[in-house]
Protein backbone atom coordinates (compact mmCIF):
# COMPACT_ATOMS: atom_id res chain seq x y z
CA UNK A 1 0.00 0.00 0.00
CA UNK A 2 1.38 3.48 -0.97
CA UNK A 3 1.61 5.63 1.93
CA UNK A 4 -0.72 8.58 2.51
CA UNK A 5 1.93 10.89 2.62
CA UNK A 6 3.22 10.28 -1.04
CA UNK A 7 -0.47 10.39 -2.32
CA UNK A 8 -0.95 14.08 -0.26
CA UNK A 9 1.69 15.01 -2.13
CA UNK A 10 1.06 13.20 -5.49
CA UNK A 11 2.21 15.36 -8.62
CA UNK A 12 -0.87 17.18 -10.70
CA UNK A 13 -1.67 15.06 -13.28
CA UNK A 14 -0.44 11.95 -12.21
CA UNK A 15 -3.39 9.15 -11.79
CA UNK A 16 -4.18 7.54 -8.71
CA UNK A 17 -5.92 4.20 -8.55
CA UNK A 18 -7.87 2.70 -5.26
CA UNK A 19 -8.10 -0.77 -5.35
CA UNK A 20 -9.60 -3.97 -3.71
CA UNK A 21 -12.53 -1.64 -2.37
CA UNK A 22 -16.25 -2.43 -2.32
CA UNK A 23 -17.38 0.77 -4.27
CA UNK A 24 -20.95 2.06 -4.78
CA UNK A 25 -21.20 4.21 -7.67
CA UNK A 26 -25.06 5.11 -6.83
CA UNK A 27 -25.75 5.13 -10.54
CA UNK A 28 -24.61 1.46 -11.61
CA UNK A 29 -24.26 -1.88 -9.61
CA UNK A 30 -22.44 -2.06 -6.98
CA UNK A 31 -18.73 -3.26 -7.37
CA UNK A 32 -16.86 -6.04 -5.09
CA UNK A 33 -13.30 -5.78 -5.59
CA UNK A 34 -13.47 -2.82 -7.62
CA UNK A 35 -10.73 -0.37 -8.53
CA UNK A 36 -11.55 3.45 -9.26
CA UNK A 37 -9.52 5.47 -11.35
CA UNK A 38 -8.51 9.23 -10.97
CA UNK A 39 -6.27 11.65 -12.27
CA UNK A 40 -6.61 15.34 -12.94
CA UNK A 41 -9.21 15.76 -10.90
CA UNK A 42 -11.97 13.90 -12.30
CA UNK A 43 -12.92 9.93 -12.55
CA UNK A 44 -11.33 8.08 -15.25
CA UNK A 45 -12.76 4.87 -14.66
CA UNK A 46 -13.70 2.55 -12.55
CA UNK A 47 -14.98 -1.64 -12.20
CA UNK A 48 -13.26 -5.16 -11.41
CA UNK A 49 -11.16 -4.96 -14.71
CA UNK A 50 -9.42 -1.50 -14.85
CA UNK A 51 -6.50 -1.14 -16.62
CA UNK A 52 -3.73 0.61 -14.27
CA UNK A 53 -1.18 2.91 -15.63
CA UNK A 54 2.28 1.98 -14.59
CA UNK A 55 2.61 5.86 -13.15
CA UNK A 56 -0.16 5.50 -11.21
CA UNK A 57 -0.08 5.65 -7.06
CA UNK A 58 -1.97 2.91 -5.66
CA UNK A 59 -3.95 3.10 -2.27
CA UNK A 60 -5.18 -0.74 -1.58
CA UNK A 61 -8.53 -0.52 0.01
CA UNK A 62 -8.94 -3.92 0.92
CA UNK A 63 -12.10 -4.06 3.43
CA UNK A 64 -13.19 -0.61 2.84
CA UNK A 65 -15.89 1.26 0.68
CA UNK A 66 -15.48 3.87 -1.42
CA UNK A 67 -18.83 6.23 -2.09
CA UNK A 68 -19.38 9.52 -3.85
CA UNK A 69 -19.30 12.60 -1.57
CA UNK A 70 -21.79 13.16 -0.29
CA UNK A 71 -24.47 16.35 -0.74
CA UNK A 72 -26.34 18.62 1.90
CA UNK A 73 -29.21 20.35 0.18
CA UNK A 74 -29.06 22.89 3.18
CA UNK A 75 -26.55 23.73 5.59
CA UNK A 76 -25.68 26.84 8.01
CA UNK A 77 -21.95 26.30 8.43
CA UNK A 78 -19.40 28.94 7.88
CA UNK A 79 -20.92 31.91 9.13
CA UNK A 80 -24.29 33.34 9.16
CA UNK A 81 -25.62 36.43 7.21
CA UNK A 82 -28.35 37.33 4.89
CA UNK A 83 -31.15 39.52 5.39
CA UNK A 84 -31.39 41.70 8.37
CA UNK A 85 -34.64 42.82 10.36
CA UNK A 86 -35.26 45.76 8.29
CA UNK A 87 -37.68 43.60 6.21
CA UNK A 88 -38.97 40.48 5.45
CA UNK A 89 -38.54 39.75 1.67
CA UNK A 90 -34.43 40.47 0.79
CA UNK A 91 -32.88 38.58 -1.92
CA UNK A 92 -30.33 41.72 -2.98
CA UNK A 93 -28.60 39.58 0.23
CA UNK A 94 -25.63 37.32 -0.60
CA UNK A 95 -24.73 34.97 1.64
CA UNK A 96 -21.67 34.51 0.31
CA UNK A 97 -20.09 37.91 1.17
CA UNK A 98 -21.12 36.34 5.34
CA UNK A 99 -19.08 33.14 5.24
CA UNK A 100 -15.82 32.40 6.45
CA UNK A 101 -13.54 30.10 4.89
CA UNK A 102 -11.75 29.52 7.22
CA UNK A 103 -14.68 28.86 9.92
CA UNK A 104 -14.23 25.10 11.37
CA UNK A 105 -17.41 23.97 9.98
CA UNK A 106 -15.81 23.18 6.38
CA UNK A 107 -13.78 20.72 8.56
CA UNK A 108 -16.32 19.33 10.62
CA UNK A 109 -18.45 18.46 7.10
CA UNK A 110 -15.43 16.61 5.54
CA UNK A 111 -14.89 14.30 8.64
CA UNK A 112 -18.78 13.48 7.94
CA UNK A 113 -17.71 12.78 3.77
CA UNK A 114 -19.80 15.70 2.57
CA UNK A 115 -18.39 17.25 -0.47
CA UNK A 116 -20.91 19.75 -1.98
CA UNK A 117 -23.09 22.42 0.25
CA UNK A 118 -25.90 24.53 -0.77
CA UNK A 119 -25.09 26.89 2.06
CA UNK A 120 -27.91 29.20 3.03
CA UNK A 121 -29.17 32.41 4.72
CA UNK A 122 -31.64 31.71 7.98
CA UNK A 123 -35.59 31.19 7.46
CA UNK A 124 -36.33 34.09 9.67
CA UNK A 125 -37.51 36.10 6.50
CA UNK A 126 -40.32 35.12 3.69
CA UNK A 127 -37.25 35.49 1.30
CA UNK A 128 -33.66 36.01 3.34
CA UNK A 129 -31.19 35.78 0.50
CA UNK A 130 -29.13 34.33 -1.87
CA UNK A 131 -27.84 30.63 -1.16
CA UNK A 132 -24.03 29.57 -2.18
CA UNK A 133 -23.47 26.07 -3.44
CA UNK A 134 -19.74 25.36 -2.62
CA UNK A 135 -17.07 22.87 -2.95
CA UNK A 136 -14.83 22.09 0.35
CA UNK A 137 -11.86 21.79 -2.16
CA UNK A 138 -8.73 21.78 0.68
CA UNK A 139 -6.06 24.64 1.09
CA UNK A 140 -8.08 27.55 -0.80
CA UNK A 141 -7.97 30.94 0.92
CA UNK A 142 -11.43 32.56 -0.04
CA UNK A 143 -15.17 31.60 -0.31
CA UNK A 144 -14.84 32.23 -3.95
CA UNK A 145 -12.56 29.52 -4.91
CA UNK A 146 -14.80 26.80 -3.08
CA UNK A 147 -18.12 28.27 -4.96
CA UNK A 148 -19.25 26.30 -8.08
CA UNK A 149 -19.83 29.03 -10.82
CA UNK A 150 -22.92 29.41 -13.63
CA UNK A 151 -21.68 29.81 -17.18
CA UNK A 152 -21.41 33.43 -16.59
CA UNK A 153 -18.76 32.93 -14.20
CA UNK A 154 -21.01 34.03 -11.08
CA UNK A 155 -21.40 31.98 -8.22
CA UNK A 156 -23.88 29.34 -8.31
CA UNK A 157 -26.66 29.36 -5.60
CA UNK A 158 -30.31 29.75 -4.88
CA UNK A 159 -33.06 31.55 -3.59
CA UNK A 160 -33.90 31.09 0.25
CA UNK A 161 -37.24 31.49 0.91
CA UNK A 162 -39.70 30.40 4.35
CA UNK A 163 -43.25 30.46 5.26
CA UNK A 164 -45.13 29.51 8.46
CA UNK A 165 -43.96 30.65 11.68
CA UNK A 166 -40.52 31.25 11.20
CA UNK A 167 -40.77 34.64 8.81
CA UNK A 168 -43.78 35.96 11.57
CA UNK A 169 -43.43 39.07 13.11
CA UNK A 170 -43.93 42.82 14.04
CA UNK A 171 -44.63 45.16 11.34
CA UNK A 172 -42.83 45.26 8.59
CA UNK A 173 -43.16 41.44 8.80
CA UNK A 174 -46.20 39.57 8.59
CA UNK A 175 -48.39 38.42 11.29
CA UNK A 176 -50.51 35.50 9.95
CA UNK A 177 -50.02 33.55 7.07
CA UNK A 178 -52.47 34.74 4.59
CA UNK A 179 -50.35 38.12 4.54
CA UNK A 180 -47.37 36.79 4.28
CA UNK A 181 -48.26 34.70 0.92
CA UNK A 182 -49.75 38.46 0.06
CA UNK A 183 -46.15 39.73 0.82
CA UNK A 184 -44.21 37.52 -1.48
CA UNK A 185 -47.17 37.83 -4.53
CA UNK A 186 -46.59 41.27 -4.66
CA UNK A 187 -42.75 40.97 -4.93
CA UNK A 188 -43.22 38.58 -7.89
CA UNK A 189 -45.49 40.65 -9.18
CA UNK A 190 -42.89 43.47 -8.76
CA UNK A 191 -39.99 41.48 -10.51
CA UNK A 192 -42.17 40.54 -13.40
CA UNK A 193 -42.57 43.54 -14.15
CA UNK A 194 -38.83 44.39 -14.04
CA UNK A 195 -38.18 41.66 -15.89
CA UNK A 196 -40.71 43.07 -18.40
CA UNK A 197 -38.46 46.69 -18.39
CA UNK A 198 -35.51 44.53 -18.86
CA UNK A 199 -36.52 43.12 -21.86
CA UNK A 200 -38.21 46.08 -23.53
CA UNK A 201 -34.06 47.83 -22.33
CA UNK A 202 -32.49 45.00 -24.10
CA UNK A 203 -34.96 45.70 -27.40
CA UNK A 204 -33.99 49.34 -27.82
CA UNK A 205 -36.10 51.12 -25.41
CA UNK A 206 -35.61 52.41 -21.69
CA UNK A 207 -33.81 50.13 -19.01
CA UNK A 208 -34.61 50.45 -15.84
CA UNK A 209 -32.68 51.34 -12.64
CA UNK A 210 -30.66 48.61 -11.54
CA UNK A 211 -32.54 46.90 -8.82
CA UNK A 212 -30.04 44.09 -7.03
CA UNK A 213 -32.91 42.35 -5.28
CA UNK A 214 -35.33 42.24 -8.39
CA UNK A 215 -32.32 40.92 -10.73
CA UNK A 216 -32.35 37.75 -8.38
CA UNK A 217 -35.50 37.14 -8.26
CA UNK A 218 -35.77 37.51 -12.21
CA UNK A 219 -33.31 35.02 -12.07
CA UNK A 220 -35.16 32.61 -10.33
CA UNK A 221 -38.30 33.38 -12.63
CA UNK A 222 -36.15 32.77 -15.69
CA UNK A 223 -35.15 29.43 -13.78
CA UNK A 224 -31.11 30.39 -13.30
CA UNK A 225 -31.90 30.20 -9.60
CA UNK A 226 -33.70 27.57 -8.00
CA UNK A 227 -36.21 28.72 -4.89
CA UNK A 228 -35.53 26.43 -1.82
CA UNK A 229 -38.34 26.83 0.48
CA UNK A 230 -38.15 26.06 4.46
CA UNK A 231 -42.10 24.71 5.33
CA UNK A 232 -43.10 22.13 7.41
CA UNK A 233 -47.08 22.02 8.15
CA UNK A 234 -48.68 20.65 5.19
CA UNK A 235 -51.07 23.65 4.50
CA UNK A 236 -47.90 25.97 4.59
CA UNK A 237 -46.66 23.13 1.95
CA UNK A 238 -49.63 23.27 -0.28
CA UNK A 239 -49.52 27.17 -0.43
CA UNK A 240 -45.66 27.29 -1.55
CA UNK A 241 -46.84 24.67 -4.52
CA UNK A 242 -49.57 27.32 -5.10
CA UNK A 243 -47.00 30.24 -5.48
CA UNK A 244 -44.44 28.33 -7.68
CA UNK A 245 -47.81 27.24 -10.12
CA UNK A 246 -48.64 31.40 -9.86
CA UNK A 247 -45.09 32.51 -10.94
CA UNK A 248 -43.69 29.51 -12.83
CA UNK A 249 -40.45 29.17 -10.33
CA UNK A 250 -38.39 26.32 -10.27
CA UNK A 251 -38.63 24.89 -6.34
CA UNK A 252 -37.03 22.16 -4.13
CA UNK A 253 -39.53 21.79 -0.93
CA UNK A 254 -37.20 21.96 2.75
CA UNK A 255 -38.07 20.36 6.16
CA UNK A 256 -41.65 19.05 4.87
CA UNK A 257 -42.52 17.51 8.85
CA UNK A 258 -45.73 17.52 7.02
CA UNK A 259 -44.98 15.71 3.68
CA UNK A 260 -46.93 12.33 4.21
CA UNK A 261 -49.85 14.49 4.18
CA UNK A 262 -49.88 15.94 0.90
CA UNK A 263 -47.63 13.42 -0.77
CA UNK A 264 -50.19 13.67 -4.11
CA UNK A 265 -49.65 17.29 -4.32
CA UNK A 266 -46.21 17.07 -4.07
CA UNK A 267 -45.97 14.58 -6.35
CA UNK A 268 -48.66 16.01 -9.06
CA UNK A 269 -46.88 19.60 -8.98
CA UNK A 270 -43.48 17.22 -9.79
CA UNK A 271 -41.06 19.35 -7.28
CA UNK A 272 -38.36 17.44 -5.10
CA UNK A 273 -38.22 17.66 -1.09
CA UNK A 274 -34.88 17.79 1.21
CA UNK A 275 -36.00 16.02 3.91
CA UNK A 276 -34.88 16.80 7.27
CA UNK A 277 -34.98 14.27 9.59
CA UNK A 278 -33.77 14.45 13.71
CA UNK A 279 -33.55 11.45 16.06
CA UNK A 280 -33.99 13.58 18.94
CA UNK A 281 -36.51 17.06 17.84
CA UNK A 282 -36.88 20.10 19.52
CA UNK A 283 -39.50 22.45 20.18
CA UNK A 284 -40.62 23.68 17.41
CA UNK A 285 -44.51 23.46 17.02
CA UNK A 286 -45.10 22.69 13.14
CA UNK A 287 -42.11 20.09 13.68
CA UNK A 288 -44.52 18.13 15.65
CA UNK A 289 -45.14 15.58 13.13
CA UNK A 290 -41.80 14.52 11.70
CA UNK A 291 -41.43 11.70 11.22
CA UNK A 292 -38.85 8.67 9.62
CA UNK A 293 -41.37 7.67 7.20
CA UNK A 294 -41.45 10.96 5.16
CA UNK A 295 -38.69 9.72 3.20
CA UNK A 296 -40.41 6.58 2.17
CA UNK A 297 -43.65 7.63 1.31
CA UNK A 298 -42.70 10.26 -0.75
CA UNK A 299 -40.50 8.17 -2.52
CA UNK A 300 -43.27 5.52 -2.99
CA UNK A 301 -45.02 8.52 -4.54
CA UNK A 302 -42.45 8.91 -7.18
CA UNK A 303 -40.81 12.06 -5.42
CA UNK A 304 -37.10 12.69 -5.29
CA UNK A 305 -36.14 12.51 -2.24
CA UNK A 306 -32.86 13.76 -0.48
CA UNK A 307 -31.87 14.45 3.32
CA UNK A 308 -29.88 17.61 4.49
CA UNK A 309 -28.23 18.42 7.89
CA UNK A 310 -29.30 21.83 8.55
CA UNK A 311 -26.09 22.08 10.25
CA UNK A 312 -25.86 22.88 13.12
CA UNK A 313 -29.36 21.41 13.46
CA UNK A 314 -27.39 18.02 12.76
CA UNK A 315 -24.20 17.97 13.01
CA UNK A 316 -22.44 17.13 9.22
CA UNK A 317 -20.48 14.75 10.79
CA UNK A 318 -23.44 12.47 11.13
CA UNK A 319 -25.26 12.82 7.83
CA UNK A 320 -25.36 9.21 7.10
CA UNK A 321 -27.44 8.68 9.95
CA UNK A 322 -30.49 10.78 8.22
CA UNK A 323 -30.74 8.17 5.20
CA UNK A 324 -30.01 5.12 7.92
CA UNK A 325 -33.07 6.23 9.97
CA UNK A 326 -34.96 6.35 6.56
CA UNK A 327 -34.34 2.68 5.70
CA UNK A 328 -35.31 2.22 9.75
CA UNK A 329 -38.64 3.38 8.23
CA UNK A 330 -38.58 1.24 5.00
CA UNK A 331 -37.04 3.53 2.65
CA UNK A 332 -34.54 1.05 0.17
CA UNK A 333 -31.22 1.59 -0.01
CA UNK A 334 -30.61 2.29 -3.18
CA UNK A 335 -32.76 5.32 -2.65
CA UNK A 336 -30.76 5.75 0.54
CA UNK A 337 -27.34 6.26 -1.22
CA UNK A 338 -29.14 8.37 -3.83
CA UNK A 339 -30.71 10.66 -0.94
CA UNK A 340 -27.29 11.66 0.10
CA UNK A 341 -25.43 11.81 -3.05
CA UNK A 342 -27.28 12.28 -6.90
CA UNK A 343 -30.56 13.64 -5.41
CA UNK A 344 -28.78 16.41 -3.94
CA UNK A 345 -26.86 17.28 -6.65
CA UNK A 346 -29.60 17.43 -9.14
CA UNK A 347 -31.77 19.86 -6.58
CA UNK A 348 -28.72 22.09 -7.15
CA UNK A 349 -28.08 21.35 -10.45
CA UNK A 350 -24.98 19.85 -10.23
CA UNK A 351 -25.94 16.17 -10.71
CA UNK A 352 -23.97 16.40 -14.39
CA UNK A 353 -20.53 16.59 -12.06
CA UNK A 354 -20.94 15.03 -8.91
CA UNK A 355 -23.57 12.82 -6.94
CA UNK A 356 -22.28 9.52 -8.61
CA UNK A 357 -18.90 7.72 -9.30
CA UNK A 358 -18.87 7.65 -13.26
CA UNK A 359 -16.30 8.78 -15.56
CA UNK A 360 -15.98 12.45 -16.32
CA UNK A 361 -17.49 13.18 -12.92
CA UNK A 362 -15.47 15.24 -10.63
CA UNK A 363 -13.50 13.04 -8.34
CA UNK A 364 -15.24 13.47 -5.21
CA UNK A 365 -15.42 10.47 -2.98
CA UNK A 366 -15.41 9.07 0.38
CA UNK A 367 -13.54 5.74 1.93
CA UNK A 368 -15.11 4.13 4.74
CA UNK A 369 -14.20 1.55 6.68
CA UNK A 370 -17.51 -0.41 6.48
CA UNK A 371 -21.13 -0.38 5.89
CA UNK A 372 -22.17 3.81 5.28
CA UNK A 373 -25.15 2.92 7.52
CA UNK A 374 -23.80 0.64 10.12
CA UNK A 375 -22.87 2.87 13.08
CA UNK A 376 -19.70 1.23 13.30
CA UNK A 377 -18.64 2.75 10.50
CA UNK A 378 -16.03 5.66 10.36
CA UNK A 379 -15.18 7.94 7.74
CA UNK A 380 -11.57 7.22 6.60
CA UNK A 381 -10.99 9.55 3.93
CA UNK A 382 -12.34 12.50 1.82
CA UNK A 383 -10.89 13.11 -1.82
CA UNK A 384 -12.36 16.11 -3.61
CA UNK A 385 -11.61 16.69 -6.72
CA UNK A 386 -8.90 14.10 -6.54
CA UNK A 387 -7.19 15.85 -3.51
CA UNK A 388 -7.07 14.54 -0.38
CA UNK A 389 -8.85 16.95 2.27
CA UNK A 390 -9.60 15.02 5.67
CA UNK A 391 -7.41 11.81 6.62
CA UNK A 392 -8.82 9.89 9.77
CA UNK A 393 -4.88 8.65 10.30
CA UNK A 394 -3.93 12.61 10.43
CA UNK A 395 -4.27 13.47 14.02
CA UNK A 396 -5.43 16.80 12.98
CA UNK A 397 -8.14 15.65 11.07
CA UNK A 398 -9.39 13.32 13.60
CA UNK A 399 -9.31 15.63 16.28
CA UNK A 400 -11.88 17.36 14.06
CA UNK A 401 -13.73 14.54 13.19
CA UNK A 402 -14.12 13.18 16.76
CA UNK A 403 -14.62 16.06 18.92
CA UNK A 404 -11.77 17.13 22.07
CA UNK A 405 -10.88 20.25 23.40
CA UNK A 406 -10.11 23.06 21.39
CA UNK A 407 -11.71 21.30 17.88
CA UNK A 408 -13.57 23.27 17.20
CA UNK A 409 -11.94 26.63 17.25
CA UNK A 410 -11.67 28.91 14.22
CA UNK A 411 -7.44 29.09 14.97
CA UNK A 412 -5.41 26.21 15.60
CA UNK A 413 -6.02 23.98 18.10
CA UNK A 414 -3.98 24.85 21.59
CA UNK A 415 -3.99 22.95 25.10
CA UNK A 416 -5.21 20.17 23.67
CA UNK A 417 -3.03 17.30 23.32
CA UNK A 418 -3.51 15.67 26.19
CA UNK A 419 -5.63 13.25 25.17
CA UNK A 420 -5.05 14.25 21.18
CA UNK A 421 -1.85 14.81 19.81
CA UNK A 422 -2.59 16.89 16.52
CA UNK A 423 -0.33 19.10 14.14
CA UNK A 424 1.18 22.48 14.99
CA UNK A 425 0.70 22.23 18.63
CA UNK A 426 3.46 21.60 21.65
CA UNK A 427 3.75 18.43 22.88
Amino acid sequence: MTSLLLLAVTLVGQPLAFTNAYIIPVEGPEIQGGTLLVQDGRIVALGRNVSIPADAVIQNCAGQVIMPGLVCTHSHIGGWGGADRSGPIQPDARIIDALNPRSSGWKRALAGGLTTLNVMPGSGHLLSGQTVYLKLRPGVDTIGEMAYRFPDGSPMGGIKMANGTNPQGDPPFPGTRSKAAALVRQKYLDAQKYQRELAAGANGGKSPDRDLGLEAMVEALEGKRVVHHHTHRADDIVTVLRLADEFNFRLVLHHVSEAMMVAEEIAEANVPCSVIMIDSPGGKQEAVNLSFETGRILDEHGVKVAYHTDDYITDSRYFFRSAALGIRAGLSRSTAFASLTLHGAEMIDLGKRVGSLLPGKDADFVILSGDPFSIDTRVHQTWVEGQLAFDLARPSDRLFAEGGFGASNEVDPYMCCTKNECEGCAQ
